[in-house]
């Protein structure tokens, strides 16, 4: 748990980037142990020659890259691929297990959310308790390889919300993405860009892939989570991301997460 004062947290990141740019290789193929490579988040944009994955056993963090926000709950955790740039956010009560991977391990080219199931999960936590050069020919390097078969076996997860590279819309999804609650329609924002509605739904369209309805409900959504897993209340977690209908929140919560709101965090 990460409660300490916001300059005493920068400092730490910088320590950890320090600890982690000293390094020319990992001395075994995952890194991560806890007590001599502390868990913090770094919110600073970096980049390390390794993958990262960054897990929250407690609370949920975000991990964001030019191509946009990738959000991971306790069940579920963000796949950094080596040399992308991130930073990782999260709550201050968040308790985070990053492991750092050698690039041959896993075939993954773009950062993505993965689903984490209840065994790699005691895997991870497992691997944080053993020394950073473990014995790779006995147990605990039996136990990584597990993991890593494991975690290569897991499944993507829709938990991300694509930035624009249009830098019209760039100001507004922004703006969005920290305004959950606002109710303002297409039209508001097409009359401050001077453009139609037309012309600014084909821009959402082509430069997120969605439209603007589909990427402003996915970031509510996905707003919604830290405030579940803190233990608000749905009606007022749904009010609080903009939505007027209780049943219309729990529906899309459902339809993109797979499981109501009130069970989705049930560990």
């Amino acid at each position: 748990m990460n409660t300490a004062h916001p300059l005493l947290q920068l400092v730490q990141q910088q320590e950890l980037l320090s600890q982690l740019n000293a390094l020319s290789t990992l001395p075994r193929p995952v890194l991560g142990q806890v007590v001599s490579l502390p868990n913090h988040a770094i919110g600073t944009p970096h980049r390390h020659p390794w993958a990262q994955l960054s897990y929250a056993i407690k609370g949920v963090l975000t991990v964001e890259t030019a191509a946009g926000q990738f959000v991971a709950p306790p069940t579920r955790a963000v796949l950094v691929p080596p040399e992308v740039e991130h930073g990782v956010h999260c709550p201050a009560h968040t308790v985070i297990r990053s492991l750092y991977i050698d690039a041959q391990y896993l075939p993954w080219q773009h950062c993505q959310v993965l689903d984490i199931d209840p065994l790699l999960r005691e895997l991870i936590v497992a691997f944080g308790l053993l020394p950073v050069e473990y014995d790779e020919h006995g147990a605990d390097g039996r136990l990584v390889a597990v993991l890593l078969d494991r975690l290569i076996q897991a499944k993507p997860s829709d938990l991300m919300l694509p930035w624009p590279t249009d830098a019209r819309l760039t100001e507004l999804c922004r703006y969005l993405a920290s305004q959950p609650d606002c109710r303002l329609p297409l039209s508001h924002f097409s009359a401050q860009l001077a453009v139609s509605d037309k012309t600014l739904s084909r821009a959402f369209k082509q430069d997120t892939g969605m439209s603007f309805r589909q990427w402003r409900q996915r970031s509510r959504l996905l707003a919604a989570l830290p405030l579940l897993e803190r233990g608000e209340r749905i009606t007022d977690v749904a009010l609080a991301c903009g939505y007027d209908s209780l049943s219309a929140f729990i529906a899309a919560f459902k339809a993109l997460l797979g499981k109501p709101p009130g069970e989705y965090l049930v560990k």
